[in-house]
Formats: C-alpha cells, structure tokens, sequence
C-alpha cells in the first residue's frame, strides 16, 4: 500500500506539470499537446532536466536556465497540489473505482481553478473532458458495478446529480443576469462545471457540493467587502469556490450529510 502511495504521488506531480501547460495555453487558445514547453521570456526550448516536478524549480533556483528570467512559482505550486490531491484520495478511497473517479474530477477542476481565478473563463473544453470522463463512470456504473460514491444502485442517480445541481444554478445565473444584465454577475460557465461534477459525484454530494460552494463565496465575498478589497460591483469568480467545495464534498461529503442529519 506505501509503495502505490508513492507511486500515486509522483504520477500526481507529473500530472500536475502537465496541468501547467493547460493553464497557461487554453485560455489563449493554443494546442495543449505541440509545440514542446519552452521558456516564455526567451523562447527556448526546455530539455527534460528542466522539466522534472517541483525538483527542476529548486534546482534552478525558479530561472530559466538559459535566460535567466524568474519562473512562477505557480508551475511547482501546482505540482505539489496536484500530488498531494492525489494522494490523499487514495489515502481516502483506497485503490478502487471511486479513487479514480475522484482524481479524474479533481485533476480537471485544478486548472478550472486557476483559468477562472485570472482569466474568469471556465473553458469549455474542460467542461467536455470531464463530461466524457463522467459519461465512462456511468456505464462503468450500469453495466459492471454500482459505484458507492453514488449512494444508490439506481441508474437515475447520477443523471439527477448533473440535471438538478446544475439546473438550479442556471435559474440563479438567470436571476444574476436580470439583476445584473452584463455588469457582472454568474456566468455559465459555472453552470456547465456542474454538469460532470453532478454526473461523478451524484445528486446527493453535488447538491450538497452547490451549497458549500454558495457558502464559500458567499463568506470570501463578505470578508473581502468589510476588508474593501472589492466593492458590490466588484466580480468574484465562483469557479474556485466550486473547485474547493468538490473537494471537500467529495472527500467528506457523506462524513458531512450524516453529522447534519444526527443534529435534526
């Protein structure tokens, strides 16, 4: 078990370096796959020394070899979180289908994270990744064996977590566009990332999912008012909310719904 810890680790982190080109190129619009990764002061192609996961940053003391220019240190940042997701879900679920299911959503809402957050886009190629990946869960789900995640045998369970999650929050972006026309307000690209979160996760953990993630913006938008960082016409990003409240309900959701219910 400590060795597939090791190894889930290191194949996290070398994910997560791939998680950096996606970053950095979809929101310009650009092949994820070619050219090779080279250095965006001076162009220079990187060699695979300069590529190994958070070890080529400290090597390099976070310059390019060649020009010397500072890299981010978003790209090891990402890396490590990435490995560490991982990790913990299978320090979490063990080896099994919900693992995997889990550190594929997880994997696809990293860079809807960070996208969001800078550029306040959720790419729709993500969104469509992870649809096709939740889509395999399903049949996998139908026509193997049911998947605990999911709480029920049933085949409505996950199409219901996808239609209901993301249909209440395309009702609250129509009443956000009302109020607000186009001076801010909910996107839908926050309404479409619900759709695979609600197809993996379920009706009941992505319902459960859609209120933390109100509540974790709602908080984040209150403190950052009372501390003047941003005003009410200021426009938050819901994606990184939603990001953190998948990982939160997906990983304790059930600890979560249980502990409420014994309070009622």
């Amino acid at each position: 078990m400590t060795f597939i810890a090791i190894v889930t680790f290191i194949l996290g982190l070398c994910v997560g370096s791939f998680l950096n080109v996606c970053i950095y190129r979809i929101p310009l619009e650009k092949s994820i796959v070619s050219p090779p990764s080279s250095c965006p002061g001076c162009g220079n192609r990187l060699k695979a020394i300069d590529m190994i996961p958070v070890l080529s940053y400290i090597l390099l003391k976070g310059k390019c070899r060649n020009c010397k220019a500072p890299i981010s240190i978003q790209y090891p940042l990402v890396e490590l979180v990435t490995g560490i997701v991982w990790l913990v879900t299978f320090l979490r679920y063990g080896l099994s289908i919900e693992t995997l299911m889990l550190i594929f959503l997880f994997t696809i809402l990293i860079p809807v994270f960070l996208i969001d957050l800078v550029h306040m886009i959720i790419p729709n190629g993500l969104v469509i990744t992870g649809l096709i990946g939740g889509a395999v869960f399903y049949l996998y789900h139908l026509f193997i064996k049911p998947i605990s995640l999911y709480d029920s045998s049933h085949w409505s369970t996950p199409l219901i977590g996808m239609v209901s999650s993301s249909g209440i929050l395309f009702l609250v972006a129509l009443l956000s566009f009302v109020i607000y026309k186009n001076d801010g307000g909910m996107g839908m690209g926050d309404v479409k990332i619900f759709l695979p979160i609600g197809l993996i996760l379920g009706w009941k953990l992505s319902l459960l999912t859609l209120f933390a993630s109100i509540m974790f913006g709602g908080i984040t938008s209150i403190v950052l008012l009372i501390l003047r960082i941003k005003d009410r016409k200021s426009a938050i990003p819901f994606g990184p909310f939603i990001v953190l409240a998948t990982f939160v309900c997906g990983m304790f959701g059930y600890n979560i719904l249980n502990w409420y219910l014994g309070m009622l």
